[in-house]
Order: C-alpha cells, then sequence, then structure tokens
C-alpha cells in the first residue's frame, strides 16, 4: 500500500488572496446588513411620516367636520376616505367617532365596529403614532383628532401595513444585493490579479519557504569568501557580503550608496558602472588585485548587476615568483647549454695538444661568472634579492644585455624587517629589471641596465636604470595604470607589471618615481620606509 505525501501547504499569494476573499465578503455583507437595516428603519420613519400627514390633511378639511356633524357620516366620508386612500398610497383610512366606532374603512363590512387601537392620547388632543396588529395585520398607523371649534368630534386614523414596507425594502434590498455582489466580484477579481503577482513574484513559495530561503540566503552570503556585490539600476549598492566589503575595504554602511561614490579606483570605478558584462578582468586597489566579473540582471529592463570579486593578490605574486624561477631555470638550460660548448672546446684543444690555450680558456671563463656572483653577492648579502639578481643578470644576458649592480649597493643580510617580505622585494625589483631589459635589448652603443640596492635615510632604495629610448614625459602620469603599456599585447594582456610595483609600494608607505637616467635611458626609483628597523647605509 502507498502511502500518499503529505499536502503542500498552500502558497504565501494563495494564503493572501482567501484571507483577501474573506475580508471582502465580510465587509460587504457588513455593508449590507448595515444598510438592509437602515433602510428598514428609514422605511417605517416615511412611512409613519406619510400617515401621519394624511392623518392631518383628512382631520383639517372642513367637508369632515362638517360631516361629522350629520345624522350619517358613514354615507360621506366613506367615499372621500376611499378616495384619499387610492391617492396618497396609504393602506388605510379610518375615520370614527370620539368612542372609537368606524364610521370608514377599507372593508366596507367592517364600518360600525370598534378601532383596533389605542385612542386615549387622541382624545386628550394628541396625535399618536404606534405599531398595532389590526385587521389588516401589523401597520404603522397615526391617529389624530378631529376639532371642531374647541371640542373634539372624532378621530382619524391613517396607517400602511408592515407588508408594504417590507416588501418595498425588499425591493431596495435586491437592488443593494446585486450592488454587493458586483462589489464582491470586482473585489476578487482585484484580489486574484493582485495575488497573481505576487505568486509570480514569490514563485509560488509560502511563507515557511521563503523564511526558509532567506535564512540559507544568508548563510550563504556570509560563507562564500568570495566577494558578491549586487547594485540596482541606479548602480547603488543593494547587497554586499563580506568578502566584497573586505576586498573592496568599504563598511557595511554601504549598502544604499552609489558605487561612484565609494572611493574605488577610477577603472575599477568604471567597470562597476558599464551596461556590458566584464569577464574575468583584473584590477588593482591599493593592496589588493582583484578578479571581477559582472552580469546585468534582466527581466524586461534592466534591473542591476551581480558582481562577483575574487582575490588573486597572492596568485598573482607566485606567478610573478614563478616567471621568475621560470626565466632562471631558462638561463640556467642555456648556461648549461654554453658550459657543454666551452667544455667542448677545452676538450678540443687538449686534444690537440693545446694545454695551456685550454687552460686559458677555461680560466677566462670561470672568472668572468665568479666575478659577476663575487659582484652581486659582495653588493647585496640579502640572499632572495641577490638570488633574483643573478637570475635575471642570466636572463639579461641571454638577450644581449648587461645587467650590472651598481658600485653603492650595499644590502646586508637581516636588514630588511619583517613587515617587508621577500615576495614583495621580488614584485617590485623583478617587475622594474624585467622592464628595463625590455626598454634597453637592442640599444645602440650598448644595452645596459644598472641596479642600486641599499639602504638611505631610513628606507629602502631600489634604482633600476637603463640605456633604451627612455619614457615620453606625456606618457608618465598613466605609466602606473593597469592596462598602459607601449608593448603590443600578449595572451595575459600588458601594463600590469608597473602598476603591481606601485601598489606593493604604496602598500608600505613609500613613493615610486620615474626620471631619465644619466645613460639615456629611464631610470625607475622606489623607496620604501623600513620601520621598526634602524637603517643604515651609504
Amino acid at each position: 500500500m502507498s502511502l500518499r505525501p503529505p499536502p503542500r501547504p498552500r502558497s504565501l499569494a494563495g494564503q493572501l488572496f482567501a484571507m483577501q476573499v474573506v475580508l471582502v465578503a465580510l465587509v460587504v455583507a457588513g455593508c449590507a446588513l448595515f444598510a438592509y437595516f437602515s433602510d428598514v428603519r428609514e422605511a417605517e420613519q416615511a412611512a409613519r411620516r406619510e400617515a401621519a400627514a394624511a392623518a392631518r390633511a383628512i382631520a383639517d378639511s372642513p367637508s369632515v367636520r362638517e360631516a361629522a356633524r350629520g345624522s350619517d357620516p358613514s354615507a360621506t366620508l366613506q367615499p372621500y376616505a376611499e378616495r384619499v386612500r387610492r391617492g396618497t398610497g396609504i393602506d388605510f383610512v379610518t375615520i370614527m367617532d370620539t368612542r372609537g366606532i368606524r364610521w370608514t374603512h377599507p372593508d366596507e363590512r367592517r364600518i360600525g365596529e370598534r378601532f383596533l387601537g389605542h385612542i386615549a392620547p387622541a382624545l386628550r388632543g394628541e396625535t399618536l403614532s404606534e405599531t398595532y396588529t389590526g385587521t389588516l395585520g401589523p401597520s404603522v398607523r397615526v391617529v389624530t383628532p378631529i376639532r371642531d371649534g374647541g371640542r373634539i368630534t372624532g378621530l382619524v386614523s391613517a396607517g400602511i401595513t408592515v407588508e408594504s414596507i417590507t416588501a418595498q425594502v425588499r425591493e431596495q434590498v435586491t437592488v443593494l444585493l446585486a450592488v454587493a455582489a458586483g462589489a464582491l466580484a470586482l473585489g476578487g477579481l482585484g484580489t486574484y490579479w493582485v495575488n497573481a503577482r505576487l505568486r509570480r513574484h514569490t514563485h509560488g513559495m509560502n511563507a515557511t519557504e521563503l523564511s526558509r530561503m532567506h535564512d540559507y540566503h544568508q548563510a550563504t552570503l556570509h560563507a562564500v569568501r568570495e566577494g558578491l556585490l549586487m547594485l540596482d539600476g541606479q548602480r547603488r549598492i543593494a547587497l554586499i557580503n563580506d568578502g566584497a566589503r573586505e576586498l573592496l575595504g568599504v563598511p557595511s554602511s554601504a549598502v544604499g550608496a552609489s558605487v561612484a561614490d565609494l572611493g574605488l579606483p577610477a577603472p575599477l570605478t568604471g567597470a562597476l558602472l558599464a551596461s556590458e558584462p566584464r569577464m574575468d578582468e583584473l584590477h588593482l586597489t591599493e593592496d589588493r588585485v582583484l578578479v571581477v566579473n559582472t552580469s546585468p540582471v534582466l527581466g524586461g529592463e534592466r534591473r542591476g548587476t551581480v558582481v562577483t570579486l575574487r582575490d588573486h593578490t597572492e596568485l598573482q605574486s607566485l606567478m610573478g615568483e614563478l616567471d621568475s624561477e621560470r626565466g632562471f631555470t631558462q638561463a640556467l638550460r642555456s648556461q648549461a647549454h654554453e658550459a657543454a660548448n666551452r667544455l667542448h672546446t677545452v676538450v678540443s684543444l687538449i686534444e690537440l695538444d693545446r694545454a695551456e690555450d685550454a687552460v686559458d680558456f677555461a680560466t677566462s671563463e670561470l672568472e668572468l661568472a665568479q666575478a659577476l656572483t663575487d659582484q652581486v653577492v659582495g653588493a647585496v648579502g640579502e640572499p632572495v634579492l641577490a638570488a633574483l639578481l643573478l637570475g635575471k643578470a642570466a636572463q639579461a644576458n641571454e638577450r644581449g644585455v648587461e645587467l650590472l649592480v651598481s658600485p653603492d649597493s650595499r644590502l646586508d643580510d637581516g636588514l630588511l624587517p619583517d613587515s617587508l617580505p621577500a615576495r614583495d622585494l621580488v614584485t617590485v625589483l623583478g617587475n622594474l629589471i624585467d622592464n628595463a631589459v625590455d626598454a634597453a635589448q637592442g640599444a645602440i652603443p650598448q644595452a645596459r641596465v644598472t641596479v642600486t640596492a641599499r639602504t638611505e635615510d631610513g628606507a629602502l632604495l631600489l634604482r633600476v636604470a637603463d640605456t633604451g629610448p627612455g619614457v615620453d614625459p606625456a606618457h608618465r602620469e598613466a605609466l602606473f595604470r593597469r592596462g598602459w603599456s607601449t608593448k603590443q599585447g600578449g595572451p595575459g594582456g600588458r601594463g600590469l607589471g608597473l602598476a603591481l610595483v606601485q601598489q606593493v609600494v604604496t602598500r608600505h608607505g613609500g613613493d615610486l618615481a620615474v626620471d631619465r637616467s644619466p645613460d639615456g635611458g629611464a631610470e625607475f626609483t622606489a623607496r620604501i620606509p623600513l620601520s621598526g628597523r634602524e637603517a643604515g647605509g651609504s
């Protein structure tokens, strides 16, 4: 036997629809009941006023007073009373003597009988209004005296039956019910339309499901390490998670603020404000390298933008180190190839009985290699920088560029503070040397790059000069902007190296300047404060 799954709870839109239909029905029913009782009361009051007016008019008629003095009042008054009853719409007009004996009645057989009702107030000269059950059934009636001079000679009673009043009210209630049914139908249609829109917006979920989705939504936002940013159609921040606040360096109060007011770098602000989607774009902030993806939210019109941010700061640094290691490996491979050629030359000289020439050739090559190593290690005791310079020297040599360490360079091991990691120095010096080698390659008469590394006035000074064509003064402001380059773009893009150098130097409170070198090319100088250490130097 299969078990039926429990019924799914009604959606939020369905619950609201049912509640609104009930409310509309209750309001319409209440208004209908109120109008019914009001109509009944007003109909009774109108009947009472109409009967009173007819009774007083008859009592004040001279012909009625004259007939009341005659010997046979019924003969004169009965036709008159019937004409008045038919002309005014009153159900009955009864004229009687002071004892209550009828002179007139709609049913002539009742003439001469005693009037059913109270007449004592009328005998005292008052006009009485009451609801009483007579020969025609329950009726609203009025009894008023007939005055002849100073005495009361008879009484007049005019009335409308309750059945007539009810029939009149019934017609009004029929119209009222028709109007109420129309209002209920119109209200139901309007409620259905509103709830259909609500059902589309809530995707048919009930309140419990919406609450659960909200809890999942909040938990996901806080759990995701990547940055998530949602912008509305006016490019204001509609939602931002913890990761995005950390990556962009904005407070939690940024929700509702415009992207243009966050103080982000201009290229990053432009990417967030752009209408077209962006895919895996690299952007720099003061201390991070971000990969930005944007996607518009469309629903008949542009409703906003979803932005994802990934932190590639560490990855970019590792890629820089990897590029340096790859270059160093290639240089070692090339040096190994050259060493093999030189070894073959030495062996060939020995086979030709030219032992002395072989010794001289091998010794000169060793002296050149050792001189470069001694120069670098003697000037730069920091092992990471020393290894970087040796590797870059080998790379430059392969490209026909001579890399020199200036005589005034001096950087002992252990001098750099812990706040300045070797990875940042590799980023700064490695990118500056790579750019300098690119610029100096093919320079005439000599392709040369000169590196200076020393401490000066409590700061680390790193200077790289080349013999290339130099930097156009008109381009100096754009030089450190991401994406700007005088070289053709490659697969990985250009214009990121100097931007990363600027980022690292700025993060450590330093400054980066470019000038013309004494050799005619460009000269980049980076100064980074050595906080927490006593700097020495030349």
